[in-house]
């Protein structure tokens, strides 16, 4: 890596000499060594000298980046492709504000079949990818891909039960209710071996994948070649599964006469945001579509927009099945080198073109009308929750004298039984909206803190993330590349401080983390409490409280981040006591470790049925030999063993 060296006309320009002129990406970094933005260029010299020209001449996106950049270095690559696939595996670490920002991106539901497994699973997700498991979609609704699967399992009868059940059906000997009504054909209790199953499997894929007509050929020849033997109630068998396959293919619309392979991708934009759409075409049928906002906040050219895009579906995931054409709305800022590295991915060629005529300019047209609709409800609808959002924040301004809107607001609840199992949970919302990503956990240490104590030490523990990261920043010393990266996220969640930190109690609870607070040196973040009895919000110095209309944008707000956090500390609290209660009865047999007993859980299916096991039954679990199942034994039945 080449770092930018300072002149001594500007702490940021580096010399120009000493910047390549080959292709690269390059990021500039603020105060704090946050990276803020990402760039890729075909000659880094002269994209980075363009950033050091007169602001006035700039657009104000760039401006206001450049002035809160403070260094700037880059990489340099062999080529296009590879600058395009670093440039966006950095956008993806790094998460720059000044970088594109997609918006009302759904997760959309995928069917997966876990190929990997010995016997393979179909079922419809909305998680993240995982190796050995095969994905078909994304699809508009969920409900629709059900469909189609509830109706497919009448012709390919693979297992869609959930490993629980799988394995209770295994362990009774009796299969579940599909494999009663022959929409499974009941791997788990031998009526199909493996192999079978794995067969049906992979008609399953093929026909999802689009090779359909294969199927319904072979079945109607099966069906007439029944008719003539005579086999009637076999032909008619046959009959109810063509016209099972031809409804589930009715499902996807027919776009293309012949067996086109194709993504669509259509872009319109306005100046502030730009709206896709995206179709998967395979062979001729629409078998998967998705759409999202992405926020303009680079200054790029169209081209460039629908290459972050491109980067989104593609490099995001590249394990997608890559079709033999991309048609786009406008060619990519890169050109060729996106051909090539999907090329590459592929292994075959892949041709990235905009469609000038016929069925595949009229699929584009289409996309791009879809596209213009939703962003025009992308608008109306985020243009009504703007305005009630900046409402709230700018009543909270005044009502708590802040000198700015808590554009960050954070809040922090503690749950408790008795003082056992004590967490607490901190959430964030961002201009009104939840955050997820930045929510956080604590177990509380401190075995006698009462609600104050709690709240003293998980502010303590939150701000001390702050305060850490900028010991790290001044530092001079070396750290690992290790300790970088583990170290990365959290810097990335708290690199800048709350507009407002609320805590879920009365005034007690807000002195505490006032204190706290103060104790970290913490000065600049304003500290309130909202008391759940009469929703009255108590500031750390005063003895009365500010009393916030009922209709008020702002008391609703805080409510909402209230309830919210409220919510995350009752679910790890619960789930903290489960985790105890389930493992209460196995503490303290001799011999018994965590693992042996969690295995001995997840065989039985709880503690108690452990409880109810015989020696022998104990027996059959992995890692408990004969005197350790006596002893476990013993140890559940003390007056067995005293008789």
């Amino acid at each position: 890596m080449t770092g930018a060296t300072s002149s001594p006309k500007s702490p940021l320009r580096p010399a120009t000499g000493t910047i390549p002129t080959n292709p690269g990406v390059y990021r500039f970094r603020d105060a704090r060594g946050q990276v803020i933005y990402v760039g890729k260029a075909r000659n880094l010299r002269s994209r980075l000298t363009s950033y050091f020209q007169d602001p006035s001449g700039m657009h104000p996106r760039t401006a206001s980046m450049v002035g809160t950049a403070v260094d700037v270095d880059w990489v340099v690559v062999g080529n296009e492709v590879e600058a395009l696939t670093l440039e966006y595996a950095w956008i993806k670490e790094y998460d720059p504000r000044f970088n594109v920002r997609f918006r009302d991106d759904k997760t959309y539901p995928y069917l997966a079949v876990t190929v990997g497994d010995e016997i393979p699973r179909v079922s419809v997700v909305r998680e993240a990818k995982r190796k050995g498991t095969r994905y078909f979609g994304p699809y508009a609704h969920a409900w629709a891909i059900r469909g189609t699967v509830d109706e497919l399992l009448k012709v390919f009868p693979i297992r869609s039960c959930r490993d629980g059940v799988f394995r209770r059906a295994q362990g009774i000997g009796r299969p579940c209710l599909l494999g009663y009504i022959d929409k499974c054909s009941a791997p788990c209790v031998g009526r199909v071996t493996a192999q079978e199953h794995r067969s049906l499997v992979d008609d399953f894929c093929t026909f999802m994948a689009g090779q359909s007509d294969r199927f319904v050929r072979d079945l109607e020849r099966k069906m007439q070649s029944a008719a003539d033997s005579q086999a009637y109630e076999e032909a008619g068998r046959l009959r109810d599964r063509i016209g099972v396959l031809r409804r589930a293919l009715e499902r996807n619309a027919v776009v293309f006469t012949d067996s086109t392979d194709a993504d669509v991708v259509a872009m319109v934009e306005d100046p502030l945001e730009a709206s896709a759409q995206v179709f998967h075409v395979r062979g001729g049928r629409i078998r998967g579509e998705r759409g999202f906002i992405l926020e303009k906040s680079e200054d790029l050219p169209s081209s460039g927009y629908l290459e972050r895009i491109l980067q989104r579906i593609y490099v995001d995931g590249v394990d997608l099945d890559i079709p033999r054409e991309v048609l786009v709305s406008c060619d990519p800022e890169s050109g060729s080198a996106w051909s090539d590295w999907l090329s590459e991915v592929r292994g075959s060629k892949v041709d990235v073109r905009v469609p000038q005529r016929g069925d595949k300019r009229s699929l584009m047209d289409t996309a791009l009308l879809n596209a213009s609709h939703s962003l025009a409800q992308h608008k109306l609808k985020r243009s009504t929750d703007l305005t009630t959002r900046s409402k709230a924040l700018q009543e909270l301004q005044e009502a708590l004298d802040l000198p700015d809107a808590p554009l960050r607001i954070e809040c922090i609840d503690i749950s408790t039984l008795q003082g056992q199992d004590t967490v607490a949970s901190l959430v964030v919302f961002e201009d009104g909206l939840p955050k997820k990503r930045d929510y956080r956990s604590f177990i509380i240490r401190t075995v006698t803190a009462d609600d104050t104590g709690a709240v003293a030490e998980v502010v303590q523990r939150r701000f001390a993330r702050r305060e850490a990261d900028e010991e790290t920043t001044d530092s001079k010393t070396e750290v690992s590349d290790s300790d970088v990266a583990a170290a990365r996220t959290e810097r990335r969640a708290f690199a800048y401080a709350p507009g407002l930190l609320v805590i879920d109690g009365g005034q007690p609870q807000v002195r505490a983390a006032q204190d706290a607070l103060m104790a970290a040196g913490v000065t600049d973040v304003p500290v309130i409490g909202l008391a759940k009895r009469l929703e009255e919000v108590w500031l750390p110095d005063d003895p009365d409280p500010v009393i916030l209309p009922r209709t008020s944008e702002g008391l609703y707000l805080l409510q909402r981040i209230r309830d919210e956090a409220h919510r995350s500390a009752i679910g790890l609290h619960r789930k903290r006591r489960g985790q105890r209660a389930t493992t209460s009865v196995l503490d303290g047999i001799p011999g018994l470790g965590p693992k042996r007993a969690k295995a001995l859980v997840k065989h039985f299916g709880s503690a108690k049925k452990v409880a109810m096991a015989t020696v022998d039954e104990l027996l059959v679990v992995e890692g408990i030999g004969p005197a350790l199942g006596a002893t476990i034994y013993s140890t559940l039945h003390p007056r067995e063993g005293s008789a």
